[in-house]
């Protein structure tokens, strides 16, 4: 059965309706006062879980990766409590709502209503800010449009002229994005020395269409055979930027040609076109190389119309205090006046706001911040602090591990929130790996022991302390001091060259000057919004890979051929790099290629899974292939394929499963009726390999497969790389959909450690322990380790202080966010940094070292 994902943005039902939630149809006397008591969860991996919830407590839900936790907290607790919302929803009304699936669960007794808040997936709007996301720009807008001065004689504006992302108040040059694009000659004809025959004109498309172009304009009677800048400036200027599209019969030069209508498109027009309809993300980047792209010069960037431009309050403009860090627009908002007046009113509330804001940490985050750029534990913040001012009462809140993203540092204040949340009245159940949350927690449920198969069980629920009682629970291990495993002791390695880049220039990074060692692990540190992620997954990474070896691609990360050999020059000469970021890079030349692992999907269909990712199904859809039956009939490797026709099931088309729309309740998925959910049709399944067909391969874990394939080299090698970075309970076809982020980015470890290499790679990694459980942590450092070992290069972005502790190399950002980071505290070894009086991650990384 197909697993429902959650879309990760804010669950929270309409509480006006509230008291129309019915309890199950069990006498409620019977229900112990103050507890969630669930019977039989069977919900994924779940065997038949009973389990007894405080409420008007904090709740930890633990264990390692693939346990289960998720299962019960989201799938089986908030689910039901949303189904049971939605039973109080007109039937009508219930069809316009997206509803999840049914839980598997026999009962649920003394369930409250639920809010979800879970960890950020999927691709956020450019156009989504910080102050869209807490609702802040809403009362912003209409401070401006009720209390704001306005020029003689203008008009009053209605709130919705504030905003850029509405008919009424977009730019009309930038439609609200505030980023214009601009062409220019110099941009779209990067040789003047060339003919149009010959390419002159780059920022055409080529192929057949670059050359219909090239013939429309000949049949115009334009020289294509001149040297462009032996041309006339008007037909320069007229084939670069006309908005004339003239259409002319073109005759082919092919053996008997059939003439056709050509029609003539600028390269301007193209462009641009290209840029606002195109659905091809290949396309687009293609064409951005030849804009300028820059604030929109008609609004200064700000997206908005020039009418709301000209509304002040207290001498700013809205395009102004959007761009305020919010401690600043705090005090930006001060409002003299009674309090009775409109003005004190709505500013009133926003500073109210603002202050959660502030005391979670965020204040170095602005209201035009767009979402795209926060990472997922800056997301939580500002969703937890939406909650927090929403004043519920009576609620549970079901909070994906909201430490996630966090600086030890920034922990302090969640805890003191989610103690808040607790004191006003409501349930806290927080999904967690972090251990300095667990400990603040009034009650653990510790599911496991393992994961997938071999997890699904509640080991534990009770009071913190009593889990130290518990052998089977692998948490317990770190929860307890005493108990706590440690990382495998090693020296220290040396640097085998030095990666230099000066004068970086990017958000709060201002002409900073960074080095990075190769051939070590490095860790870089600090703070939420330090600039760290800045520093590495963007500048560092871009700088990279625009100064590799030709012969290579650094977006896919594939193998080159270049010439580099690892050595370095003593005194390396900096290389300038063309764009604004970076002033010049050296140490480059020790690089062979880079590879970045982040947490995105490995696929966003079902018809995408480990095995299709790994590329292990190849091996295994070949295996099948040589089966003497498979040869008889003629039965190629893409026959075992769900993907293309021959071999799926045509009913379902290889999806396994049929959905039926149930009008006003959930929608339901099914078995397929004719594959019974193999995916295959009957002549496939009939080929077996060790008296297994394809489909039941697929339905084998890793662990198990690892001994079924054991006679398939290339099968193998796959499998017991997943292994080591703890995946063994995956199964095989089990779809990207179901997969977390930290499943999704160790299968990507596990994918480029089964590569045969010969080192110099550079990995970077941005903050590759997020979602993972202590244990799971220790993995990960194994397998980083490994690629060190093997003559690479591995920079990660990390909070987590064992992983810190044991890296080779520390660079701590800060010393605080925003703008009062973007520069080098401390850089070292971890005693090093440990020791650094300056550096807000010192104290933490010291006390992780203490206790190793």
């Amino acid at each position: 059965m197909k697993k429902r994902k959650n879309s990760g943005i804010l669950h929270l039902p309409v509480y006006t309706s509230l008291s129309h939630i019915a309890a199950p149809s069990s006498d409620p006397c019977s229900t112990p006062t103050g507890f969630v008591r669930v019977r039989g969860a069977r919900e994924n991996n779940l065997q038949n879980v009973d389990v007894d919830l405080p409420r008007d407590s904090i709740v930890a839900f633990t264990g390692v990766s693939g346990s289960g936790k998720s299962s019960l907290a989201f799938g089986t607790l908030f689910a039901e409590a949303q189904r049971r919302f939605f039973e109080s929803v007109a039937p009508y009304a219930r069809r316009l709502i997206q509803q999840g699936a049914t839980p598997r669960v026999d009962e649920i007794t003394g369930l409250p209503p639920a809010v979800a808040l879970q960890q950020r997936r999927g691709t956020p709007s450019s156009r989504s800010s910080v102050g869209t996301v807490t609702t802040l720009s809403n009362s912003l807008r209409m401070l401006y449009s009720r209390t704001g001065i306005y020029p003689d004689r203008a008009p009053r504006l209605e709130s919705d002229s504030f905003s850029p992302n509405t008919a009424m108040g977009a730019c009309p040059t930038c439609q609200g994005l505030g980023t214009a694009h601009t062409v220019s000659e110099e941009s779209m004809v990067l040789d003047p020395s060339l003919s149009i025959r010959e390419g002159a004109v780059t920022a055409w498309p080529g192929a057949w269409q670059g050359k219909n172009l090239r013939d429309i304009l000949s049949a115009l009677g334009h020289d294509v055979d001149t040297a462009w800048n032996q041309l006339s400036r008007a037909d320069r200027d007229w084939i670069l930027f006309t908005e004339e599209q003239p259409v002319v019969e073109i005759m082919p030069e092919r053996e008997r040609p059939r003439p056709y209508k050509g029609k003539f498109w600028s390269a301007q027009r193209y462009v641009m076109h290209t840029l606002a309809d195109s659905k091809s993300a290949t396309v687009r980047k293609r064409v951005l190389k030849y804009v300028k792209s820059g604030p929109c010069v008609t609004c200064a960037g700000s997206g908005l119309r020039s009418e709301a431009l000209a509304v002040t309050f207290n001498g700013r403009t809205i395009a102004a205090l959007n761009t305020l860090p919010l401690t600043e627009l705090r005090h930006a908002l001060d409002c003299p006046e009674p309090a009775n007046t409109p003005s004190a009113t709505i500013t009133s509330d926003l500073t109210r706001r603002l202050d959660v804001l502030l005391d979670l940490g965020l204040g170095y985050l602005s209201l035009g911040r767009a979402t795209p750029t926060l990472s997922p534990g800056e997301m939580q913040r500002l969703r937890i602090a939406t909650q927090l001012r929403a004043g519920l009462f009576g609620v549970i809140y079901v909070l994906d591990e909201p430490s996630a993203g966090l600086h030890p540092a920034d922990a302090q204040p969640l805890l003191a929130v989610l103690e808040e949340l607790k004191s006003s009245g409501n349930s806290v159940f927080v999904v967690e790996h972090n251990m300095d949350v667990v400990r603040r927690a009034d009650w653990v449920i510790d599911v496991g022991p393992l994961a997938g198969e071999h997890g699904g069980k509640v080991l534990y629920s009770g009071p913190t302390a009593g889990l130290k009682d518990v052998p089977d629970s692998i948490t317990r291990e770190f929860l307890f001091a005493n108990e706590r495993p440690l990382p495998a002791a090693r020296a220290l390695r040396d640097p085998l060259g030095w990666l230099h880049l000066t004068g970086i220039t990017r958000h709060n990074l201002r002409n900073l000057d960074a080095e990075f060692p190769l051939g070590v692990l490095t860790a870089v540190t600090g703070v939420s919004g330090s600039g760290k992620s800045t520093l590495v997954s963007q500048v560092l990474a871009e700088a990279v890979s625009l100064h590799l070896h030709p012969d290579q691609d650094p977006v896919a990360g594939t193998a080159s051929n270049g010439s580099a050999t690892g050595e370095q020059d003593e005194h390396p000469e900096p290389k300038p790099v063309e764009n604004t970021t970076v002033e010049a890079i050296s140490g480059v030349d020790s690089i062979n290629r880079l590879v970045r692992v982040d947490q995105k999907p490995i696929g966003r269909t079902p018809r995408s899974n480990l095995a299709t990712y790994t590329g292990l199904f190849d091996a295994v859809r070949t295996t099948f292939a040589a089966i003497p039956e498979a040869r008889s009939r003629k039965f190629s490797p893409s026959r075992f394929s769900f993907n293309v026709p021959g071999g799926r099931c045509e009913t379902c088309l290889g999806e396994g499963f049929v959905a039926v729309g149930l009008l006003f309740l959930p929608g339901s998925y099914s078995p397929c009726p004719d594959c019974g959910g193999s995916r295959y049709n009957p002549e496939t399944l009939e080929v077996t390999y060790r008296n297994k067909n394809i489909a039941e391969v697929l339905g084998l874990t890793v662990d198990a497969a690892a001994v079924f394939l054991a006679d398939v080299p290339s099968a193998l090698r796959s499998l017991e790389t997943l292994r080591e970075v703890g995946l063994g309970y995956l199964r095989l076809g089990q779809p990207a959909t179901e997969l977390s982020g930290g499943e999704a980015q160790r299968i990507k470890l596990a994918t480029e450690l089964q590569r045969a290499r010969r080192g110099h790679t550079l990995y970077v990694l941005d903050e590759p322990t997020t979602g993972l459980h202590p244990a799971d942590v220790l993995l990960l450092l194994t397998q980083l380790n490994r690629l060190v070992d093997a003559g690479n290069t591995v920079i990660v972005v990390e909070h987590d202080m064992d992983v810190v502790a044991a890296a080779d190399w520390v660079i701590d950002i800060g010393p605080a966010g925003g703008d009062k980071g973007g520069r080098i505290v401390a850089a070292g070894t971890p005693h090093i940094v440990a020791a650094h009086p300056e550096s807000r991650t010192a104290p933490y990384l010291a006390q992780c070292i203490s206790t190793t």
